[in-house]
């Protein structure tokens, strides 16, 4: 948990399995499955675990080249978005990963068949275009690259140069929804990672991401939300959310599922007009005052007093603990 941050902390892995991504095909995947990618897990090292085919490595790891060219594999994002970075993992590839990787990326309509996009992508065709060119690779290491595309991308072309192994890629972005779904009548959770919002900072996370507040999903236990160390001084934790869209909340929906005896004792719900990094504590707005909770429930809270349209949240847990699922339902300023 105590890792060194990262710039690309506060954003989402687009490619996600767990949040839909899929690859879709690759040249090659003789040592190990292309699937392996975008699990969520890290990757891990089993010492004398071998197949018919070698040593097993938990990533994607094609066979030597014998003749010219490069390796390469297609990948769908879990959720469409624009791309602000790419981890490409060699953990535990130390004398078989590539030398080096480039990327390619576009947007296509749903259903795009495998083999064409391949084809047109190979050659940046009907929209494909370079998001990282070659680059070199460090073997067993965490390989971040930055990206400056800005465009909205579905479907990426991962390249590597010219064979080898990678164990994971992740495609660190900002989710841009269909923008039909902003005019739903229905209220919507502004704060879903799959419309768009991010938990941006948080007081601490060392047993649980914060960025678990905000998953589709139900909790699948204790170890899938936001947890913080015991706290032993003055003070509270808390987590800052920005909403995919500003919008008016109705209902807040606090979720502590598998937080049995580590639950926090209340909770209290803030909100800012605009990115509070530029106005300070002084822009904060209570929403929902200081309210008790109980372990191992789903309490919902609607009737909110009226307030203001918000675009960011500050979600104050007293004095620590852990939260499985953050909801905040509303309607967003666009559908009015």
């Amino acid at each position: 948990m105590n890792t060194p941050p990262s710039p690309f902390d506060t954003f989402v892995d687009l490619a996600n399995e767990r949040l839909g991504g899929k690859v879709l095909a690759a040249n090659d995947d003789f040592f190990a499955e292309k699937e392996n990618l975008i699990l969520e897990k890290p990757a891990v090292w089993k010492e004398d675990l071998y197949t018919d085919r070698g040593k097993w490595m938990d990533g994607w790891e094609t066979r030597r080249r014998r003749e010219p060219g490069h390796d390469w594999c297609l990948l769908r994002l879990g959720l469409p978005g624009i791309v602000r970075g790419v981890v490409v993992d060699t953990a535990f590839f130390r004398g078989n990963f590539p030398e080096g990787f480039a990327l390619e990326g576009a947007e296509l309509p749903a259903g795009t068949d495998p083999d064409l996009a391949v084809d047109r992508a190979m050659n940046r065709e009907e929209g494909w275009r370079q998001l990282v060119p070659h680059t070199a690779l460090a073997g067993d290491a965490r390989n971040e690259v930055a990206v400056e595309d800005g465009g909205r991308i579905t479907h990426l072309l991962l390249r590597i140069y010219p064979d080898g192994g990678v164990a994971r890629l992740r495609v660190l972005g900002e989710v841009v929804p269909e923008p039909e779904r902003w005019t739903s009548a229905a209220p919507l959770d502004l704060a879903a990672v799959e419309n768009g919002g991010r938990v941006m900072d948080a007081s601490d996370m060392f047993f649980g991401s914060r960025h678990n507040l905000i998953y589709p999903d139900p909790p699948r236990g204790m170890h899938d939300g936001w947890e913080t160390k015991r706290r032993r001084g003055p003070g509270h934790d808390w987590a800052i959310v920005r909403l995919g869209q500003p919008g008016r909340l109705e209902e807040v929906v606090v979720d502590t599922s598998h937080f049995k005896g580590n639950a926090p004792g209340w909770f209290s719900l803030e909100g800012a007009t605009s990115d509070p990094e530029a106005a300070g504590d002084a822009q904060w707005q209570e929403i929902l005052p200081r309210t008790a909770l109980r372990p191992h429930e789903r309490r919902a809270f609607s009737g909110l007093e009226p307030h203001a349209t918000i675009s960011h949240v500050r979600f104050n847990i007293y004095p620590d603990g852990g939260v499985a699922r953050l909801r905040l339902l509303g309607r967003p300023t666009l559908a009015e």
